[in-house]
């Protein structure tokens, strides 16, 4: 059965840091996509970081530019997303998805697999 679950998120104060976990059972995350999106209360859920199959290509949204940096652990099934420099704009749940595709955009209906989410919230 294929699964995706985060972890990592929490209550952090603004200009903190936080590292988020995508671990992946029932197939191996070398083999696909993945995305990291947010979404925040009263908002649509939006793209902030995607890396390629393969050769791990990566790319992020301006929002987070600079800031946020994602990553493949292939040993360990797991893909991260090191968040810094936090603030109260980026609170939302964190999902990451997975597609089989090279490199999907960061489009929700361009990944067909889903985690449950984790909470960021950013506030003194």
């Amino acid at each position: 059965q294929v699964q995706l679950v985060e972890s990592g998120g929490g209550l952090v104060q603004p200009g903190g840091s936080l590292r988020l976990s995508c671990a992946a059972s029932g197939f191996t995350l070398d083999y696909y996509a993945i995305a990291w999106f947010r979404q925040a209360p009263g908002k649509e859920r939006e793209g902030v970081s995607r890396i390629s199959k393969r050769d791990g290509k990566t790319d992020y949204a301006d929002s987070v530019k600079g800031r946020f940096t994602i990553s493949r652990d292939s040993a360990k099934n797991t893909v991260y997303l090191q968040m810094n420099s936090l603030n109260p704009e980026d609170t939302a749940v964190y999902y990451c998805a997975a597609d089989r595709s090279y490199y999907p955009p960061l489009i929700m209906e361009e990944y067909d697999y889903w985690g449950q989410g984790t909470q960021v919230t950013v506030s003194s």
